[in-house]
């Protein structure tokens, strides 16, 4: 039997030891999932470095020679389609230093529940850490290290996770003229929400 912990039954910012971000990277492929812990704030730069973070620890090793890749992401949030620095971000961090062909592919509000990352990572972390007071960094990464499934057919799950001690300031801005050096090319269909960032002629 589960020996119940007490709690409150709200929760409150200046009882708090600390705040948690995560941002998930997903590898359907693999069936792999890595959880970056920020202590800060939730930016795009953020999101950004935990892809990259990503792309250096473990997708140059399992796709070596790949040029192209395909980022699916929320409408909103630090990935949304609306901050300019998520997508200059990429392309300065991402495109151009590794030479990839970015594409990234927006889902429409509503409709992020589509998203594998949802109902193959962060329901299963979320299942696992069920009724267990999230109350240190320590508590987080062992339940998200610790979570698995196994499927019927191909390997199960599993997830790396990270914290991540840098400090995120909101209000970062990206000027127009930042904006025009992008490699930056909409698609046919919904160019606002799905778009290719290729690496730039160094």
């Amino acid at each position: 039997r589960k020996k119940a912990f007490e709690v409150g039954d709200h929760d409150f910012r200046q009882y708090a030891e600390g705040i948690a971000i995560g941002y998930g990277v997903y590898d359907e492929q693999a069936n792999k999932g890595f959880m970056f812990v920020g202590i800060h704030h939730d930016t795009p730069a953020f999101a950004v470095d935990s892809i990259v973070k990503w792309w250096k620890q473990a997708g140059l090793k399992e796709y070596p020679g790949r040029k192209k890749l395909l980022i699916l992401a929320d409408a909103g949030g630090s990935n949304g389609y609306r901050p300019r620095v998520w997508k200059y971000e990429l392309q300065r961090k991402l495109c151009d230093p590794y030479g990839l062909c970015v594409m990234v592919c927006h889902y429409p509000p509503g409709a992020s529940k589509w998203n594998p990352i949802d109902h193959r990572l962060f329901s299963a972390i979320s299942n696992n850490w069920r009724g267990i007071p999230l109350n240190s960094y320590e508590t987080i990464l062992k339940y998200m290290r610790r979570t698995t499934t196994t499927p019927e057919d191909g390997p199960g799950l599993k997830v790396k996770a990270t914290l991540v001690r840098k400090r995120y300031q909101n209000g970062q801005k990206v000027s127009d003229e930042q904006m025009s050096q992008l490699q930056l090319k909409g698609h046919d269909t919904f160019p606002q929400w799905n778009y290719t960032l290729s690496p730039r002629k160094m």
